[in-house]
């Protein structure tokens, strides 16, 4: 470690889709003293602006300002909890969903807190999981193909209607008084740091993995005329600025950020990352064939590869994306945490509301502990995990969710473990494209809230048939902020250094359960058939539903 100072801490900020996370971390071994989280006033936006204004299908938007709440809030509060002094702190880093957007004029403030665009939903942070670019991302992907355009085979061969580019054309074309007067189109990632040191600073992982720039070059002001001659200069008059590299250091804490937060003027702040790859240093996943799992509402996976290799699918392959000289892979589910929400809350009974209160358990602890009790197959069901839509391999989000199998003597607990063990099978689909295209995945490491339930993870283990370890932090991406804040600042020379002193991760909590996984076998292979029909053309019926509904909700 360099530097002389044992008492040295530093903040991680993870900024997820409902709240932001502080983490106050020690520099020399990783502990962390304290902890507070502020949850975002105003949630996502799927149905209403805050002034009433109704939003569409397919859209998901958030309030910037939500996020500021979280270092004025959060960070103080976990400065408290751990009991430390803040002049200890020497560096402050942060990392955020992605790919979440953000229209702003020249000096960074988001276009919805201008009067005249208060009321306009293109204004307003585009987060993660806003889907409602699809048709945009189809074009993007038809022409690029038609174009033999090089880079597209760097993201699997399809760019997702989540992404940079996508949310960019639909801003353009639906709302050209909002993209004409913004300055900049700005990852959240990116804001947030600019927030705390008056500075912008790109950051070369959404950079990379978000906005189509492979080898230094974003797609030509040629092929973006032909997707819209308005969009051509996009990248130059929109998106392109300075990159700054993973831990380095993007600038010092401001004046205002110091109030913000209570923590030192001039500390290091880190350039920003992505929730799912900052962690990987976190767990220690910092070498080839160890696949890291971030599960949450979503699941992002992110591996580091030895060699470039093309996987069919990927959300993306990076040079240094997660750390340098190796190159980061990532592929995604849409939807993990979020089925298993969205089930609890509207497909439960109430009697079974009552008898987990009588257990002083909340329904999803209820719901585990019965399907628990189950062997695999036992209930007799097979679902497909698309309820948010399709991020790997096919990335597609007009795919929806099935439960197939279903009689009158089906119960909850039936169809709530169907949907973990459709889960498993999703993040098997994209193990075996890794491996497939000779990205070989030896290892399966769980970070995220959802590695507490001991029923998934046995789950997965038995599915993928792989030994499955955990990260040994509750705040896995806070913990890899904080990495990079110490990075940052100068305490220790790389995130390789800094993951061996602070990282921390449990190997092989889990392993497969041999008859477990021989019966997860054959029920794969149904799965594996249903993911083709319904995701590959054979039948297209989940893409006419969802032109029906738009259709219907356009007519109201």
């Amino acid at each position: 470690m360099a530097g002389d100072r044992e008492d040295a801490l530093v903040v991680g900020v993870d900024f997820g889709t409902l709240s932001g996370r502080a983490v106050v971390v020690r520099v020399r071994d990783g502990a962390e003293l304290g902890t507070a989280v502020h949850e975002f006033r105003h949630g996502v936006l799927d149905r209403a602006l805050p002034d009433g204004t109704a939003l569409p299908p397919d859209w998901a938007l958030q309030v910037p300002r939500d996020y500021v709440d979280v270092l004025r809030t959060a960070v103080p509060a976990a400065v408290k909890d751990a009991g430390v002094d803040p002049a200890a702190v020497i560096g402050i880093g942060t990392d955020f969903t992605a790919c979440t957007m953000i229209p702003t004029t020249e000096d960074g403030t988001p276009l919805c807190e201008l009067p005249e665009f208060a009321g306009n939903p293109h204004a307003y942070v585009k987060l993660w999981k806003h889907h409602a670019a699809q048709p945009q991302a189809d074009r993007i992907n038809r022409l690029a193909a038609a174009r033999k355009e090089t880079w597209l085979s760097r993201y699997g061969g399809l760019i997702s209607s989540e992404w940079e580019f996508a949310k960019g054309l639909q801003l353009l074309e639906e709302a050209p008084d909002v993209y004409a007067a913004m300055a900049h189109w700005v990852e959240a990632a990116d804001w947030i740091v600019w927030q705390l040191t008056g500075t912008y600073v790109r950051n070369a992982c959404t950079a990379g993995y978000k906005g189509i720039r492979q080898d230094r070059a974003y797609p030509s002001e040629e092929y973006l005329r032909e997707l819209n001659p308005e969009f051509g200069g996009f990248v130059r008059d929109k998106l392109d600025h300075p990159i700054g590299n993973l831990g380095d250091r993007a600038g010092s804490l401001s004046k205002l950020a110091a109030y913000w937060t209570g923590l030192p003027e001039g500390i290091a702040v880190a350039v920003g990352n992505v929730d799912a790859h900052v962690t990987a240093p976190a767990a220690r996943a910092v070498e080839p064939g160890r696949l890291v799992a971030i599960m949450g509402t979503s699941t992002c996976h992110v591996m580091n590869g030895a060699e470039l290799r093309e996987v069919p699918g990927m959300c993306g392959v990076v040079d240094g994306g997660i750390v340098p000289g190796l190159w980061g892979y990532e592929a995604g589910q849409s939807g993990v945490g979020d089925i298993f929400g969205w089930f609890v809350d509207n497909q439960v009974p109430r009697a079974y509301h009552e008898a987990a209160a009588a257990q002083g358990k909340n329904l999803h602890e209820y719901l585990t502990e019965l399907a628990a009790r189950q062997k695999p197959g036992e209930h007799g069901l097979i679902a497909l995990d698309w309820h948010s839509g399709n991020r790997s391999v096919l990335v597609d989000h007009e795919l929806s969710g099935v439960v197939l199998g279903q009689t009158l003597a089906t119960r909850p607990e039936d169809i709530y473990r169907a949907l973990m063990e459709a889960t498993a099978f999703g993040t098997r689909v994209i193990v075996e494209a890794f491996v497939e295209a000779g990205v070989p995945v030896t290892e399966l490491v769980v970070a995220g809230g959802l590695l507490r339930n001991e029923l998934l993870m046995q789950i997965y283990a038995d599915v993928t048939n792989l030994p499955l370890s955990t990260i040994g932090s509750a705040q896995g991406p806070a913990l890899g902020s904080a990495m990079h804040a110490a990075v940052a600042a100068g305490a220790y020379d790389d995130i390789r250094a800094a993951a061996d002193a602070m990282g921390s991760v449990d190997a092989a909590v889990y392993r497969p359960v041999p008859e477990h996984a021989a019966v997860y076998e054959q029920l794969y292979m149904e799965y594996a058939d249903l993911h083709d029909h319904f995701g590959r053309g054979g039948n297209d019926v989940m893409h006419r539903l969802r032109a029906l509904r738009r259709a219907a909700v356009a007519d109201r």
